[in-house]
């Protein structure tokens, strides 16, 4: 069963005209990163929706001066090598992905900010992603030691092909939001005063639209994720392994000093 609105603590709500959802991720004080209850409440959000018949579209931003900056690092540090956790962890993983693909009410994104981590997830896997020009995007993954599942393998090689795909993954590389609409990451990039009006101009466009001809809309051209599922439960699974490696904690540490790391691994010859 889905939640109630008033169940959720790190997001708020607000019904806008016409059957607009107006959402909002509320950790502003750690730019919205995700500690374990803010992961989960993104999981649920997606049945909540699709389980309210007076929301047409539903708008995501975040509080503050960001979007959201990923996984909150004390969670983190708490997974690291903890199996029990880090099972539950790929588990919320792949329902936060799936979820949000197969929720049938049309999602708009305003990333008004830097989005990374599951910030990153439910930024870019929205219908439509309108980015602030002063918006950076990046998929930290690797910087943090661990392989990019999530949405990465799933969604990044569709919107920018395999070579800006491999790019940006495999070096953790932030992209702005004008870079980011110019090689397709993202849908619209607007000035940053503009981003709530465009993403409500959007929003009404939908919800005064064919309600069920657009949601038919994104259930088939959705598909075309669906069909890589089984390459995002492969990345999602060498994911969590990176849990067990030296590099994570190394990797939280100097995040946290803002200096580069010396990955233990980068230092030794391995077998693979």
């Amino acid at each position: 069963m889905a939640l109630d609105y008033s169940d959720y603590e790190h997001i708020l709500f607000e019904m806008r005209e016409p059957n607009i959802l107006w959402i909002t991720l509320n950790r502003p004080d750690v730019l919205n990163a995700a500690n374990r209850k803010m992961h989960t409440e993104l999981i649920e959000l997606w049945e909540t929706i699709d389980a309210d018949p007076e929301v047409n579209v539903a708008v995501i931003t975040g509080a503050g001066k960001g979007f959201s900056a990923g996984g909150d690092l004390n969670w983190v540090d708490s997974m690291a090598g903890d199996y029990d956790e880090i099972i539950h962890t790929l588990n919320e993983a792949r329902a936060l992905v799936y979820n949000q693909i197969n929720c049938d009410t049309p999602i708009i994104s305003a990333i008004n900010g830097p989005a990374v981590g599951a910030g990153l997830v439910v930024a870019l896997l929205a219908d439509i992603s309108i980015a602030a020009e002063n918006a950076r995007l990046a998929d930290g993954h690797v910087r943090m030691g661990v392989a990019a599942g999530d949405h990465a393998a799933i969604v990044w090689p569709l919107l920018v092909g395999m070579a800006k795909s491999k790019y940006y993954l495999m070096t953790s590389d932030f992209v702005s939001g004008t870079e980011a609409e110019r090689i397709g990451l993202v849908s619209l990039c607007v000035p940053s005063d503009d981003l709530h009006a465009k993403a409500m101009k959007v929003a009404t466009d939908l919800a005064t639209g064919p309600r069920h001809a657009i949601k038919f809309t994104k259930r088939a051209l959705n598909q075309w994720l669906l069909q890589a599922g089984p390459i995002f439960d492969h990345s999602l699974a060498l994911e969590m392994l990176g849990f067990f490696s030296p590099d994570m904690p190394v990797a939280t540490d100097s995040i946290r000093k803002k200096k580069r790391p010396i990955y233990p691994t980068s230092q030794k010859k391995t077998l693979f």
